[in-house]
């Protein structure tokens, strides 16, 4: 059993303070996806972040005393300015790459004004201007992963879905299994149900720096958070990250509910080793060292492996303030994004 400890608990800055949008609304920093690159933190937001010299994606040094956002840079390349709604990152399985997700949680059947939505990127891991979209539509100038796409509807088998989990470990063929996690799956983006299911396929990375599928996609996993007796709220997946340090998958739970009147954010943080990944067992709710559930606070969305020891977890309150725990301050400020840094044991 798995039992986690916290380190530390901060905020980043994402952009300026008071940053308002083309309407003119004050900017909310919404993580949803944490890498650690073995230097930096690489961090997406599933909205938008306006500016000509910024985007949703950037990065900054994690150092002993934390994550430095005085030094934060923003991926600026035009694709990765393009794609909207980030929900997970991941290194492939030999750490050589990055690979970024967006949800796609909506596509237009009748055009392509919904294609940002629906992207699956890769680039040489700290080379981001060489960028590249995975399996795109074969016409050219249709931008979006659209083949991917259909590879998705069959596995998932739902008119509506939302990914949020992205994973590469090391598979039986290729050079790795992509798995995507699923958070909502159902009829509509208003008629669904929470769910923690994985589907994946085998992949290989070609001579051009692409990622090309080997075999069908399919589904790999699922599990129901609510059947374990200690989980009190109804949970949808909302990150994947494989640790190599120890052979496992971590799967991030999040949830959003009202409870007697009272609206309720927080998560959970399930580990399965590759085996029994494999085999389709239950996953080991990650415990307190007094062996409680480790409840979160604040709507944990994303999920980094820093060594052998750590993990950080980046929060997407939404548009929710306060801070709890986390700082002193009763709330924070709309360009802040809460973290959490656990020692894992």
């Amino acid at each position: 059993m798995t039992h986690a400890t916290i380190l530390q608990q901060g905020t980043i800055h994402c952009f300026p303070a008071g940053l308002r949008d083309d309407q003119g609304n004050l900017v909310n920093a919404e993580v949803s996806a944490v890498l650690y690159d073995g230097k930096r933190l690489i961090l997406a937001s599933d909205k938008p972040i306006p500016g000509e010299e910024r985007s949703a994606m950037f990065a900054m040094p994690m150092t002993g005393q934390g994550p430095d956002d005085r030094q934060l840079e923003y991926f600026t390349m035009p694709l990765i300015k393009q794609a909207i709604k980030y929900e997970d990152l991941s290194l492939t399985a030999d750490g050589h790459h990055v690979l970024a997700t967006t949800g796609f949680d909506r596509i237009d059947s009748q055009s392509h004004d919904l294609n940002d939505y629906n992207h699956l990127l890769i680039w040489p891991l700290g080379e981001p201007d060489k960028v590249q979209v995975v399996d795109p539509d074969p016409r050219d100038g249709v931008e979006g992963s659209l083949e991917l796409r259909l590879k998705l509807d069959q596995a998932i088998g739902f008119p509506y879905y939302k990914i949020e989990g992205l994973a590469a470990v090391p598979g039986e063929r290729g050079d790795g299994l992509l798995l995507f996690g699923i958070r909502e799956q159902g009829q509509s983006h208003d008629d669904f149900a929470y769910v923690s299911r994985i589907v994946g396929a085998h992949y290989e990375i070609s001579d051009s720096g692409n990622l090309v599928f080997v075999d069908e996609m399919r589904e790999h996993y699922v599990f129901d958070p609510g059947s374990h007796p200690e989980v009190r709220f109804d949970c949808g997946l909302s990150s994947l990250e494989y640790d190599p340090y120890h052979g496992r998958l971590y799967l991030l739970n999040s949830f959003e509910v009202e409870r007697a009147g009272e609206e309720r954010i927080g998560g959970y943080l399930w580990e399965v080793s590759l085996g029994d990944f494999r085999a389709r067992r239950v996953p080991t709710l990650v415990t307190t060292p007094a062996g409680l559930p480790l409840e979160f606070e604040h709507k944990a969305e994303g999920l980094a492996v820093l060594d052998h020891d750590r993990l950080f977890v980046a929060y997407d309150n939404d548009r929710h303030l306060g801070l709890g725990s986390i700082d002193e301050r009763d709330e924070r400020h709309a360009c802040e994004a809460p973290y959490t840094l656990l020692h894992v044991s």
